[in-house]
């Protein structure tokens, strides 16, 4: 298997991975988290194909959707020699996780583009931009990672930033200052897009 994952010139990289993932999936190296191990090596190798230009493809969504097929799958491989079904069944589990990550990642678009000005219009401030920018690095966020990310210059500034951002509910408040803890800060909508349903 190590020698396969090393091939670089097998025809197609997509095939070599859904035979890569279902044979590491079969020997079941490891008494616990062969799962969790074997989807983590597919964005890590298609990272190191030179097919992603970072290891952010995840199929997780699909197979678990889809498990009573991921797992018969696998096993008509060892029962029935059936490696074309497989190779079919993974490279639709590419296709269709490609669309829903292209519709999601316009759909992050169209969120940045409508929010810029919601946070211009909310803060009057010259650092409406990069606090949405630093939402969109960390959508739940404290109040230091805010500073450091948007570099203001003053605490007062990023707290009349945050305020301004609340009252005009384009942010929550997700957990109060306490002592020496920084506020936490939350962007739903961000949150809400990203997971595809409402979770704040």
């Amino acid at each position: 298997m190590e020698k396969f994952l090393k091939e670089d010139n097998f025809p197609d990289k997509l095939v070599q991975l859904a035979l890569v993932h279902a044979q590491f999936e079969i020997l079941h190296p490891f008494e616990d988290g062969n799962g969790r191990t074997g989807r983590i090596l597919l964005p890590m190798f298609l990272y190191w194909k030179k097919l992603l230009s970072k290891p952010t493809f995840y199929l997780s969504e699909f197979f678990e959707e889809n498990r009573a097929e991921y797992y018969d799958r696998l096993l008509y491989i060892t029962e029935k020699d059936d490696w074309q079904g497989w190779v079919e069944f993974f490279l639709r589990a590419v296709i269709e996780q490609s669309k829903r990550n292209i519709s999601k990642a316009n759909k992050l678009i169209d969120l940045y583009n409508t929010s810029k000005q919601k946070f211009i219009e909310a803060t009057q401030s010259q650092y409406a931009i990069p606090a949405l920018d630093a939402f969109f690095k960390k959508p739940i966020i404290d109040t230091a990672t805010f500073i450091s990310l948007t570099h203001m210059p003053k605490r007062s500034s990023a707290s009349d930033v945050l305020d301004k951002l609340i009252n005009s509910k384009l942010i929550k408040l997700y957990k109060p200052s306490k002592g020496k803890r920084a506020a936490v800060y939350i962007f739903c909508e961000l949150l809400n897009t990203v997971e595809d349903k409402k979770i704040c």
